[in-house]
């Protein structure tokens, strides 16, 4: 996932401006993976049956990955430090018309976002006020509704996006700290007989917590938000985002595993959730309310930061005219019409729809969205991987060569180890369908160029050309 924010001008060149600048994107950008790691552990523990032991190894694996996604997505910064991502390799490596793949997994990615991201904030709440149980799915749709039509109202700040990071942050390890003196006490459902061999088991059942994964590909395009720096300092700010976000993530990802094997939190009753049940049998009420509440509003940020981001696209391929007078885009020209507050309205209103309808689709549950998500976004990172090692190929570079292939042959065996539960291939079928359909209306537009470029161009803050 990623997702959009307002750009505020760095004023003056220090070094305090500058290091806030980078804290402020980062703890940004970052806001998606964080969230997801309120679902992605929970995802892990009901593929291993209640199998806590499992439970670390898997998650270790799990970070491990994304590691490995994070160097390759280095090379990638470097090589496109104006923005671009996925797309803008594999529109340099194969050509203009294959950057639709990866445009059409990020559509669906962000459909997905706004789906899970309000579905576990309902989750959230739930389980702090069990009274609301019944009324899950209306909930949802109405969380839906409520950030997408917050959005019509312009867009978030990036330092309300990274606040919402920093207090999830916050709690979550004031929650970890509690939890060391806390007596284990058994949780939910706990086993200690997975359906497979310990490896088999832990194999079979990573795939679906790569949900973790979602927003790591998110500085390489975000990037092109920072307009107040040169090349060199825009690569440099998303490899360090890139970091943090491995730093951050893996160490609350595996701090909250460790911690609920340590006290026996195992699969949550029905209107709770793993980490809800941690938070509550770890610190004290005023603490697990507080949890509650920034995991709510870190989940909903993640949500309007992609009620942000996918419109922003469509806004990118929207036909328009540039100052010289040329028709440029390939999709109506209504998805680029923008209301006073710079919003592109029709865009955020098929998305509401859109995300309404698969919100309604799993109840409003976010464990049965968990395996669709995670394989939109890992057809992108196949196809950005894919790219890159056709690039380390050209210029001959074996260390890059090995990485490359490396992380492409992992994300691939993700992709169709999640694939082969069955449903999630309606993922990979919608992605392939939005960007056939794309592929399509360039044609007919007479394969203008510039696509590949679409997802650096709905990062960047512009004149709004068609207002209404």
């Amino acid at each position: 996932m990623t997702g959009r924010t307002a750009v505020a001008p760095a004023h003056g060149r220090g070094l305090h401006s500058r290091t806030a600048l980078l804290l402020g994107f980062a703890f940004a950008v970052m806001a998606d993976p964080v969230s997801s790691v309120a679902y992605a552990i929970e995802a892990a523990l009901r593929a291993l049956n209640g199998d806590l032991a499992l439970l670390v190894p898997t998650m270790v694996l799990v970070v491990a990955i994304i590691a490995l996604v994070i160097l390759n997505y280095r090379q990638l910064v470097a090589r496109y430090p104006q923005g671009g991502g996925a797309s803008a390799a594999v529109g340099e490596a194969f050509g203009d018309g294959w950057s639709f793949l990866p445009i059409g997994a990020l559509v669906v990615d962000f459909v997905l976002t706004i789906a899970i991201s309000v579905s576990a904030g309902a989750s959230a709440l739930i389980a702090y006020f069990p009274a609301l149980a019944p009324w899950r799915l209306l909930l949802a749709l109405g969380l839906v509704l409520v950030v997408g039509g917050l959005t019509w109202f312009g867009h978030l700040g990036r330092l309300v996006f990274a606040a919402m990071t920093v207090a999830f942050i916050a709690v979550s390890a004031m929650v970890l700290i509690y939890g060391l003196g806390a007596t284990p006490h058994t949780v939910g459902t706990v086993t200690g007989t997975p359906s497979h061999q310990a490896v088999i088991a832990v194999v079979l059942a990573f795939p679906v917590a790569m949900a973790l994964a979602t927003g790591v590909e998110a500085p390489s395009s975000a990037i092109a938000q920072l307009g107040q720096l040169d090349n060199d300092g825009r690569s440099r700010f998303g490899k360090v985002t890139l970091w943090l976000t491995l730093g951050i993530v893996g160490t609350i990802t595996l701090g909250l595993t460790m911690e609920a094997a340590h006290l026996q939190v195992g699969i949550p009753p029905e209107d709770s959730t793993q980490i809800a049940e941690l938070a509550r049998l770890a610190a004290p009420a005023p603490l697990f309310a507080a949890f509650q509440f920034v995991t709510a509003l870190l989940l909903l940020s993640a949500a309007s930061s992609s009620f942000q981001a996918g419109p922003g696209l469509l806004k990118a391929l929207a036909r328009r005219a540039t100052p010289r007078g040329e028709i440029v885009g390939i999709l109506p020209g209504g998805l680029g019409r923008t209301n006073v507050h710079h919003t592109p309205y029709w865009g955020v209103a098929l998305f509401i729809v859109l995300a309404g309808v698969v919100t309604a689709a799993a109840g409003g549950n976010d464990q049965e969205l968990v395996l669709f998500y995670a394989v939109s976004v890992f057809l992108s990172f196949l196809a950005g991987l894919a790219s890159m090692a056709l690039f380390s190929y050209r210029d001959r570079r074996s260390g890059y060569l090995l990485l490359n292939v490396t992380g492409a042959v992992v994300v691939a065996f993700t992709l169709v180890a999640n694939l082969t539960r069955g449903l999630p291939v309606v993922s990979l079928a919608a992605a392939v369908l939005i960007a056939a359909l794309l592929y399509l209306a360039w044609l007919k537009a007479g394969k203008p160029r510039g696509v590949r470029n679409a997802a650096a161009e709905a990062e960047t803050e512009e004149p709004d050309e068609v207002k209404q």
